[in-house]
């Protein structure tokens, strides 16, 4: 998914229909707002009418946030980095995540956009109730919640400067990721992965480019 020319201003466009298009943006206030009052709804209903303790609900949400790391790896590296010639199949991964690394400062498409997203969750909570049953209302929302800090975590890439000196190599993979090599640093929310799998990159070999990881970052609001 490689690009002639990487855009540091602006945004992709998507869909010519200028309705399709606002579809395909969201701000990270209303998917977090949106999802803490399905999420707490759930887990109210497994409590309740499930008979889902506090306890099982803790352990299997905290399986359901590790479940999406996995799977946050495995979408970025074989569905977002599909490798296909197929031009339909190459739309989607544009629009999927290939218009970030082409406009990597547009803040609008960080977060799947609400429709969108409710469809695609309703999906995957009807497969994770099919295969688990009650304990869905306790996986899904710790696989969602974990989809929103990866979420947030990539805005925050872009946005600042580690706010902690633990978290610099979990930036510096994923600055990596864009102007290095896009076959390395698939983690975003955690490096775990990318060190089991063998695509972390090695930082201690990597010199940073202070300018190219400017191009990554956000433009300040004036």
């Amino acid at each position: 998914m490689e690009f002639d020319k990487i855009h540091n201003k602006g945004q992709a466009r998507i869909f010519k229909n200028k309705y399709l298009e606002m579809l395909t943006k969201g701000h990270p206030a209303i998917i977090w707002g949106m999802y803490i009052v399905i999420l707490t709804f759930i887990i109210y209903k497994g409590n309740t009418e499930f008979g889902l303790s506090a306890k099982t609900i803790i352990l299997v949400s905290l399986a359901g946030i590790f479940s999406w790391s996995l799977f946050e790896y495995i979408a970025h590296r074989y569905i977002f980095h599909m490798k296909v010639n197929n031009p339909a199949l190459q739309k989607i991964a544009y629009i999927l995540h290939g218009n970030h690394h082409h406009y990597p400062r547009d803040r609008q498409r960080l977060f799947m956009p609400p429709v969108p997203s409710l469809i695609l969750s309703a999906i995957i909570f009807g497969l994770f109730y099919l295969v688990a049953g009650k304990y869905a209302f306790a996986f899904f929302p710790g696989f969602m919640l974990g989809y929103l800090l990866y979420a947030s975590l990539h805005y925050a890439i872009h946005a600042f400067a580690p706010p902690f000196k633990f978290m610099k190599p979990l930036w510096r993979n994923h600055h990596l990721h864009h102007y290095k090599d896009e076959d390395l640093g698939f983690g975003v929310s955690n490096t775990f992965w990318d060190r089991i799998f063998g695509t972390m990159f090695d930082l201690n070999k990597e010199k940073e480019d202070k300018e190219k990881v400017k191009e990554l970052m956000f433009e300040k609001k004036k």
